[in-house]
């Protein structure tokens, strides 16, 4: 009976000195910086946007009268000096898309610059040279430069109706 007793004594002192190790689950999350945006016109998001050079690949697919939704990220170049009715953007630091608010609805501010998401319609269209020409005066070009516009060109156009301008 002794050496039972003993026996269990021994037991329970190793089972007492075991020596466990636990290890924490760590989980590692994606952290996403978040982009402060002003909102103009019907509310967005930039989820899924196609980057310019993305979108550009679209348009070079497309010709005079092809229209396509789609949602985009570009940067501005340059913003309607008069009322804001018009901005370009940068597609490929080749090419740039003249981009206008749906049905006047809203207008983007005159010194705006940075990084824009546009929602809405892209397609190619020919501009008259009477709209090139008030583009320009638009922008502020000399009488020169207005008065050198005389043949009508072929641009790549957005449509927006919302618009997301990155603040700082």
């Amino acid at each position: 009976m002794k050496r039972i007793v003993l026996f269990i004594a021994i037991g329970l002192v190793v089972v007492s000195c075991k020596n466990e190790t636990q290890t924490a689950d760590t989980k590692v999350e994606d952290v996403k910086k978040e982009i402060a945006y002003a909102s103009y016109g019907m509310e967005i998001n930039d989820a899924d946007a196609l980057t310019s050079e993305r979108m550009m690949e679209h348009f070079k697919g497309m010709k005079a009268g092809d229209t396509v939704n789609s949602k985009m990220k570009a940067k501005i170049i340059e913003v309607c000096s008069a009322k804001g009715c018009w901005m370009k953007l940068d597609m490929d630091g080749e090419n740039q898309v003249m981009v206008k608010f749906k049905d006047y609805g809203f207008f983007m501010p005159l010194d705006a610059e940075g990084d824009v998401v546009v929602n809405g319609k892209a397609f190619i269209t020919e501009t008259p040279v009477d709209e090139l020409r008030h583009y320009a005066e638009d922008a502020g070009k000399s009488k020169e430069e207005i008065e050198a516009i005389t043949e009508p060109k072929l641009e790549y156009r957005f449509e927006a109706d919302g618009v997301l301008l990155e603040t700082k």
